[in-house]
């Protein structure tokens, strides 16, 4: 069976955090969009996984209250990624 990728994903900038936990991961996260707002970039991907939705409930609460996210969402296609549009 052939496995259709969407090329929207694979074009932009993506943080693989699968393996770290709740109290580690918004280090490396911030480091991230602090690192792609100074690059002028507008999207960016975070791969958080699906399993219990620990790490997407404390990535996206850390969201909300970072002035740089202009807005977040679940990927339509794979809802263990996060597409966070930066304001820049």
């Amino acid at each position: 069976m052939y496995k259709k990728i969407d090329p929207f994903i694979k074009i932009l900038p993506q943080l693989d955090v699968h393996g770290f936990t709740e109290d580690t991961v918004m280090t490396v996260v911030n480091e991230f969009i602090n690192d792609n707002y100074k690059l002028k970039r507008r999207k960016i991907v975070v791969i958080h996984g699906k399993g219990r939705g620990i790490l997407q409930k404390k990535i996206h609460s850390s969201l909300k209250r970072n002035r740089l996210v202009l807005r977040y969402y679940l990927y339509n296609f794979n809802i263990g990624c996060t597409i966070i549009e930066l304001d820049c």
